[in-house]
């Protein structure tokens, strides 16, 4: 059987817990797939900070690590530093990340501290209430924001890939999408090479996953598809942003 069927080994043989509907799922399957396919998994240590991550406590079936909200890098950073050779990564939302945790996800990067992060940005905080993120789109509504985010109010939303490939540092920064079969595909492309730039000893590197929040979107899960299609992925176009290898 095809190993895009089976569940991971490295995920406990258990239903998820996510929302219906939830691409956090497929993100957590993506990152199984790679550990299981590059015979990570007892050298692992997953970081998990506060958010809809932390459920990651239940499925994944190797070391893990839960830390303060927005503090995964620094936890990230302590572990890899003093066991380097752990594989670490740290699995985050885009409130704990881009908000938070800004300053911490920036300085390792800065840094360029040999671990990985999957940033899973749903422009939302997804567990604490659906609350204005640095993600949510210009327009989108929140329930801190009832009438859309106005950019004149509250800002823009927060492009990380871009902001993270300024620093010198870093190896490997890329945005997929997980919302057409296609774009799966080249989401594990890109986990699989971030995840190898570690194994080979280069630095920092980070992989964006843009998914959905059908419930605090408020929208049936098919319809959040078309609405990443139409309106997130051109806010948060997709691509490599740097690759050492390739020279971008």
């Amino acid at each position: 059987m095809s190993r895009e069927i089976l569940r991971p080994s490295c995920l406990r043989p258990i239903p998820n817990t996510f929302c219906p509907g939830c691409l956090h799922s497929m993100a957590n399957k993506l990152v199984g797939q790679c550990i299981d396919e590059l015979g990570l998994a007892k050298k692992t240590v997953v970081v998990m900070p506060v958010g809809c991550s932390t459920m990651g406590l239940r499925f994944w079936n190797m070391d893990m690590v839960s830390c303060a909200h927005g503090r995964a890098p620094a936890v990230a950073t302590g572990i890899k530093r003093t066991q380097p050779d752990t594989f670490v990564f740290a699995y985050q939302g885009d409130g704990d990340l881009a908000s938070i945790g800004l300053a911490e996800i920036m300085c390792a990067a800065n840094r360029g501290e040999h671990f990985t992060v999957v940033f899973a940005n749903n422009s939302t905080y997804g567990m604490t209430g659906g609350q204005l993120a640095p993600t949510t789109l210009v327009g989108q509504k929140s329930t801190t924001t009832p009438k859309g985010r106005d950019a004149l109010v509250d800002g823009y939303p927060t492009n990380m890939c871009e902001i993270l490939s300024t620093l010198k540092a870093p190896s490997y920064i890329a945005r997929c999408a997980l919302n057409t079969p296609a774009n799966i595909r080249k989401a594990k492309e890109s986990i699989m090479t971030a995840f190898r730039y570690q194994l080979e000893g280069k630095a920092f590197s980070f992989v964006e996953l843009l998914t959905n929040c059908p419930t605090n979107w408020g929208m049936a899960p098919l319809d959040t598809l078309k609405f990443m299609e139409e309106n997130t992925i051109p806010a948060f176009p997709l691509g490599v942003f740097r690759d050492v290898e390739k020279g971008v």
